[in-house]
């Protein structure tokens, strides 16, 4: 058997993806950070078979769930790679970081598969080419939208924006020469407020926003938050950076809440280190923002040059907040 092996990193959206049509496209476009220690490791063993076969463990067991996602995404992409119709897969997957811990594993799984099925093709074809990022982040893109944007290292841009050249709503682009040298310094501290499976699944949550009464004024929203993150990004503006970001996280949260049915994903304690951390910086000027993801916990985004600040905050007020006292300390990639 050959084997390849790929890592790639999860990603945390400032401007949030929530909503989508066709094949995996969105209705907005969004910018995220790349992370670099929350990654997930994909390996593969491969060799030719009269069909496809497929076997997947996920951090040493076999996980049936998985298996159904990957084969179903192999199975869509066939025509495009042929030769998956005839191979025989082992596949083994491992995550950095704990699962449902906040963290988007489906982006870091997937982004790393679709290096793993570009690697295997290289093998096939005898090809010595890199990887065409681009074409990895279109097909990471089929497998799971926000999956696009982690092939690319610091930050990234998904959906066409006129002002960006190459942008598209079918792969991310890379705007890591665009953005000022502190957004590159930039940690990400994840709180777990909870390690519960979230109570509806993103894909679900994406659904609703096609009934939705507020979804042509968010995707409107979304595409002004867009330009004028690319501004602020290109300036080194952090306030309005920590203005963009949390903005965008609780409209994130509203739209579930007013969607049919609701969802509050909110805990009161993710309440509480949100009030902490606004008070926080009004008191000290440090410019420790928040995000959230579709769920409980709060990711603290901070520069490097306040880590010291923040960490003493992070272990002396909001630790007390999470489940079990557990956060994971990550950083830009």
């Amino acid at each position: 058997m050959n084997k390849v092996c790929h890592k790639s990193p999860s990603n945390i959206a400032i401007v949030k993806y929530w909503g989508k049509h066709g094949n995996q496209l969105p209705n907005n476009p969004s910018i995220s950070f790349t992370l670099s220690k929350c990654h997930t490791e994909t390996s593969i063993k491969f060799c030719e078979s009269d069909c496809y076969k497929s076997n997947f463990f996920f951090e040493g067991k076999e996980n049936a769930a998985f298996k159904l996602k990957i084969d179903k995404f192999f199975q869509s992409v066939t025509n495009d790679f042929p030769f998956l119709n005839n191979i025989e897969l082992e596949i083994e997957s491992r995550n950095s970081f704990p699962h449902s811990s906040g963290i988007a594993s489906s982006a870091s799984s997937m982004s790393a598969l679709v290096l793993c099925l570009l690697d295997i093709e290289r093998t096939i074809k005898a090809d010595s080419h890199p990887i065409d990022l681009q074409r990895a982040s279109y097909y990471a893109r089929l497998a799971s939208g926000s999956a696009s944007r982690s092939v690319f290292p610091k930050m990234a841009l998904w959906g066409l924006m006129p002002t960006v050249q190459g942008s598209s709503d079918e792969y991310a682009v890379s705007i890591e020469d665009i953005i000022h040298p502190v957004f590159k310094t930039y940690h990400d501290t994840i709180l777990i407020v909870s390690s519960k499976e979230k109570s509806v699944s993103s894909r679900a949550g994406h659904a609703l926003m096609d009934t939705h009464p507020q979804a042509q004024a968010r995707y409107a929203q979304a595409r002004e938050n867009t330009q004028r993150l690319l501004t602020t990004l290109k300036l080194g503006d952090i306030e309005d950076f920590i203005k963009i970001t949390e903005d965008e996280a609780l409209t994130l949260h509203h739209l579930m809440e007013t969607s049919t049915p609701p969802f509050v994903l909110m805990e009161e304690n993710t309440k509480k280190i949100i009030n902490k951390i606004r008070r926080f910086r009004q008191d000290t000027k440090i410019p420790l923002c928040f995000t959230l993801d579709a769920g409980p916990n709060v990711h603290c985004l901070f520069p490097q040059n306040c880590q010291k600040e923040v960490d003493d905050f992070i272990i002396n007020e909001l630790k007390q907040y999470c489940h079990n006292g557990t956060f994971i300390s990550d950083s830009v990639e």
